[in-house]
């Protein structure tokens, strides 16, 4: 290094690759959202493909980094999808080049939607905390133990939240009666059971990022 030049020293963590793929699950997520999925009489929408995924890695930063960390990591993705919103608003606002024949197609899948966007933002911002805290409390109960009892806890009440509230904010009303019912009962399910069938494999990830992680100390 010459004399004078300085940086910043990198963290050796792996805090900092969880946060970057949590947030990049939820922006994908959103995006997939704005589709509805019909199959026979399943009823969800795009982002059902990964947003469990988002959850997982919620999972694992809360065990291991804590709450603060993890909320942290959240604010950051809410932050983050308000900013790529509201991008996708002023390009959709912006006049279209003359020979550019895609703006109602844009408009479609990326425009400004305010529902989408409301609903999408408070579910993730309310279900992801509610995940992260419930998480955490039942560690302070069980420690290192009963693992599994926490990740299925934190998961049941963060997504019930999440799915109730951006279920009802984005399509209640545009879905209504039973097919409404069967939307929020099937996301929710859905969702859930992903991340329940991912258990042993988010145990596994958990086991090795505690072991990856020198400054991890157990309760």
């Amino acid at each position: 290094m010459s004399e004078g030049v300085r940086f910043a020293e990198a963290p050796k963590s792996l805090y900092p690759y969880f946060a970057a793929i949590f947030v990049a699950l939820l922006l994908i997520s959103n995006i997939g959202a704005v589709k509805l999925i019909e199959l026979g009489p399943i009823i969800t929408d795009g982002g059902a493909i990964l947003f469990p995924l988002v959850y997982i890695v919620g999972d694992i930063l809360s065990e291991v980094y804590g709450f603060k960390a993890a909320r942290r990591v959240i604010l950051t993705a809410f932050a983050v999808s308000i900013l790529a919103a509201t991008t996708f608003y002023l390009v959709q606002l912006a006049p279209p080049a003359s020979d550019w024949e895609n703006q109602e197609a844009f408009e479609s899948i990326l425009g400004f939607v305010p529902r989408i966007v409301l609903a999408s933002v408070i579910a993730f911002l309310v279900g992801q905390l509610l995940n992260s805290y419930v998480l955490v409390k039942i560690k302070g109960r069980t420690q290192e133990k009963n693992l599994w009892l926490r990740l299925m806890g934190s998961t049941a009440l963060g997504q019930f939240a999440d799915t109730l509230i951006f279920c009802t904010i984005a399509f209640y009303g545009v879905i209504t009666g039973a097919e409404f019912l069967n939307y929020l009962i099937v996301g929710y399910c859905y969702k859930s059971a992903v991340e329940y069938l991912f258990v042993p494999i988010t145990y596994r990830l958990i086991a090795l990022v505690k072991k990856r992680e020198p400054s991890y100390r157990s309760m």
